[in-house]
């Protein structure tokens, strides 16, 4: 069975709630998603007011300090939000990429061997049941190998010992300064072979968030090896269905999941900095049309806010003197741009109340975007 581009679409805003907004609790609407990028504290947030129905940033807020949401390095060596009981199975499926970014250059040509992030690890666990400041950490480990080598080795340790960022206050949950906690892990994983019940766990839940998908889109996703993934998939048979790409590639899917008609309406949306919709997938056309591609996915790696329309990315928007600017990159249809203000003037709302400055560090990109219309939305609805 063939499925279009079209349909691949709508398959994925259906099941990241961007078709319509769901009735959730913070917790179950980050199960749902699967995973939320988190490395700038507002996006979660963002992400949220996107896909929940009455979302108040508070649930977001309180979920993290009960640490039913967690957030902490996972997929793609990056901070993401995820839902408590998936972040160990995910954890333990990145663990081999996780090992071996964390031995780079620096760390080695510091005298520092895997062995010795190992064992700074395990006591870097032990230190870390109570909350620690990345000071403290830094102070900590400067005791252990020395304040020259301290630096080389907390990437290192950061990534071979499980930790969870703790809730520092501000505006969302997160200051610029991490602290950690102890993710519950009784000792340093052990090894750097592919754990497959844990792979087959990421397999299949990012199914359930984006799927149908390739076997390079979900390597791209987790940043894991194909051939584990390839193989996970082999195993599933019967659990999982093939189809066809547009591309005339493979693409795999849950058996009854949800997948929209082409034409199912798509409404207006405002996602965040690196929302990991458009990070997903291997061929991020599925979203992002390729003339916009290099647009919003800056050379350094800077995943612009972003405006959809009817399903795929039409311009970017900030956070400009308490209002929402958008750039629309190519001409609106009659009646979209007042679908846009029904969604930049609660946002603006919504920012102006938390941060007024949210993503203010990333407008000098705006320099360098193409030409396209822009128009400001205030909460007040100017």
């Amino acid at each position: 069975m063939t499925i279009s581009a079209r349909e691949l679409n709508r398959a994925t805003l259906g099941r990241q709630l961007l078709l319509e907004r769901a009735s959730l609790s913070v917790t179950d609407a980050v199960r749902r998603v699967v995973a939320l990028q988190a490395q700038h504290a507002p996006s979660p947030y963002v992400a949220l007011w996107n896909r929940i129905e009455g979302f108040d940033p508070a649930g977001l807020d309180a979920a993290f300090a009960a640490r039913t949401v967690v957030k902490a390095t996972l997929m793609r060596i990056t901070l993401h939000a995820v839902a408590a009981d998936d972040y160990q199975p995910f954890r333990s499926a990145v663990q081999p990429t996780l090992y071996g970014s964390g031995l780079g250059s620096r760390f080695t040509d510091s005298g520092l061997t895997a062995q010795d992030a190992r064992q700074l690890a395990a006591e870097l666990l032990v230190f870390a049941k109570e909350p620690r400041t990345s000071a403290e950490v830094q102070e900590w480990l400067a005791g252990k190998v020395g304040a020259e080598r301290k630096d080389a080795a907390l990437r290192g340790v950061q990534v071979y010992a499980p930790l969870h960022h703790v809730p520092t206050g501000g505006p969302w949950s997160f200051g610029a300064r991490p602290s950690y906690v102890t993710a519950g892990a009784a000792a340093v994983p052990e090894g750097r072979e592919v754990d497959v019940p844990a792979l087959r766990h990421l397999v299949l839940r990012y199914l359930e968030g984006f799927g149908p998908a390739s076997v390079g889109d979900v390597a791209r996703f987790a940043l894991v090896r194909t051939t584990p993934v390839l193989r996970v998939l082999r195993e599933l048979d019967g659990t999982v269905e093939e189809f066809r790409g547009p591309d005339g590639k493979a693409l795999y899917d849950l058996p009854g999941a949800p997948r929209p008609d082409a034409d199912t309406p798509a409404p207006a949306r405002l996602l965040p900095m690196w929302d990991s919709t458009l990070l997903a997938f291997q061929d991020r056309s599925r979203i992002i049309p390729e003339e916009l591609r290099k647009v919003v996915i800056r050379t350094n790696g800077d995943v612009l806010p972003t405006l959809l329309l009817d399903g795929y990315v039409a311009g970017v928007w900030r956070l400009l003197d308490g209002a929402v600017e958008v750039t629309a990159f190519r001409d609106l249809r009659p009646g979209q741009w007042e679908e846009v203000a029904a969604e930049a003037q609660p946002l603006a709302a919504l920012l102006a109340e938390r941060d007024p400055r949210t993503y203010s560090r990333y407008h000098h990109w705006w320099a360098k975007l193409p030409g396209g219309e822009v128009r400001a939305f205030g909460a007040g609805g100017g």
